[in-house]
């Protein structure tokens, strides 16, 4: 398995309510080469699990392992070796350097790693994804479906196992936002990467061979996608309970 989280839970501590649960005993595997959209309603956990998924954060209990390797037995220098080395992201703010032109925002991960030939790596992946003429613009003088095609090269150069995308057109129009999640699949299929997303668009998930819904930071359903139908499967039958308890309470 590329990713296996067993019994993830997350707690946070507030000083207004003290802990809070923001991910409940999650459990999820997933294969080399998949996609996945991770749904459901603001506050319900998406952005955390995939951020845990990620080694970019550490669940309170719980273990994930991600290609082969135990992220919660290692601390955050361990966790950032993985990521550089297996992991490639692409988030709804661009998180584009602003001193870079698109070709050198491209070109730091793969210098960094100490690719070969990696200015010409990024200017095929930026010609890949239409920007063969906005190689020397800045992002601000970029728009953000160009600013988000310069992300999505820079993470696909580095040729990563697993590309983690939080809300990858939330910042875009619908015609720019479906150009983008043509570009994403396109290379998805290209590379065998594996695919994880976080979306609230119903017609980027639809794309994904699988669809997990979490409600209340409990996962309710793990869902096969074929031809852009869910196949639903509900795979904590307590928490639709508590779920539907709370809509009609709130009634």
């Amino acid at each position: 398995m590329m990713i296996e989280a067993t019994a993830l839970s997350k707690k946070v501590n507030t000083a207004a309510t003290g802990d809070l649960l923001i991910l409940d005993s999650v459990n999820l595997s997933l294969k080399k080469g998949e996609s996945l959209a991770i749904v459901g309603a603001s506050g319900s956990g998406k952005s955390t699990l995939l951020g845990i998924l990620a080694g970019l954060d550490i669940p309170s209990s719980g273990q994930i392992t991600l290609d082969g390797h135990d992220l919660t037995s290692l601390g955050e220098e361990g966790r950032a070796a993985i990521r550089a080395n297996t992991v490639g992201f692409v988030f709804q703010s661009f998180q584009l350097l602003p001193g870079l032109n698109a070709l050198e925002n491209v070109m730091m991960p793969l210098e960094l790693h100490g690719v070969p030939e990696a200015e010409s790596k990024a200017r095929d992946y930026l010609e890949r994804v239409g920007l063969s003429e906005r190689l020397y613009h800045y992002p601000k003088q970029l728009s953000g479906g160009e600013q988000q095609r310069v992300a999505i090269a820079r993470a696909f150069a580095s040729q990563p196992k697993i590309l983690f995308a939080d809300e990858p057109t939330g910042n875009l129009d619908s015609v720019t936002g479906a150009t983008v999640i043509e570009l994403l699949f396109d290379l998805n299929r290209e590379q065998g990467t594996t695919l994880v997303l976080v979306t609230h668009e119903e017609r980027l998930a639809k794309r994904c061979s699988r669809q997990i819904r979490l409600e209340a930071g409990r996962l309710i359903s793990d869902s096969l996608v074929s031809d852009g139908f869910v196949n639903d499967s509900v795979v904590n039958e307590s928490a639709v309970n508590d779920s539907a308890v709370k809509r009609e309470s709130n009634k």
